[in-house]
């Protein structure tokens, strides 16, 4: 069901499928150290990068993800990362996150773009029942970004998981699902049919 090479583009965006000749590209943005605040891992240096980077393509290898570069068309720039996870064939659901871009990117509509089609795709293309999203129950600015895009707000999973750097996190989840699908695409992503 689920093609890790597949290149998804609109006018905004091009996601491509992470490789290796990604990481220089991406490297100067993942120096971006507020970039990292509220995530689990934590990059302070070129050799944090490479490990969160080298977990992404064996992830990519083994089927368990499926990680993007994302490609901003406005700028002719790359602007961030992106990745399905938590893939679960069998009950026809995954979770669109590990999401973050460049600080000039940000607030700029790119995530709207790249949001739109990872959904359609998951949705119209290979027919999923739900895709989740998760964030730290401190990061307000990504909970308002998700509302932003019509993901309904399911509660907060308490003591969740454990940062790189051993702090306690809890997560807010967020969720779409099929039966919802085309009313939040024509309110939230008009723009885009």
């Amino acid at each position: 069901m689920f093609n890790k090479n597949i290149v998804l583009e609109n006018d905004r965006a091009r996601l491509e499928p992470l490789e290796e000749k990604h990481f220089d590209l991406l490297l100067p943005i993942a120096m971006q150290a507020s970039l990292w605040k509220f995530t689990t891992a934590k990059i302070n240096s070129p050799a944090d990068f490479r490990k969160y980077f080298d977990i992404a393509m064996t992830e990519k290898e083994k089927g368990s993800s499926i990680p993007f570069a994302i490609f901003d068309k406005s700028t002719q720039r790359y602007a961030g990362c992106t990745r399905f996870g938590n893939i679960s064939e069998e009950h026809k659901r995954l979770e669109i996150g590990w999401t973050w871009y460049a600080e000039e990117a940000q607030r700029t509509g790119l995530n709207r773009a790249c949001k739109f089609l990872l959904l359609t795709y998951c949705f119209e293309t290979i027919g999923l029942n739900r895709v989740e999203l998760k964030t730290s129950m401190l990061n307000e600015k990504s909970q308002t970004a998700m509302k932003k895009i019509g993901a309904v707000h399911e509660g907060i999973f308490r003591r969740h998981m454990i940062n790189e750097d051993g702090v306690l996190r809890d997560s807010v989840f967020f969720s779409f699902i099929k039966e919802e699908w085309p009313q939040i695409k024509e309110n939230f992503f008009a723009v885009f049919i």
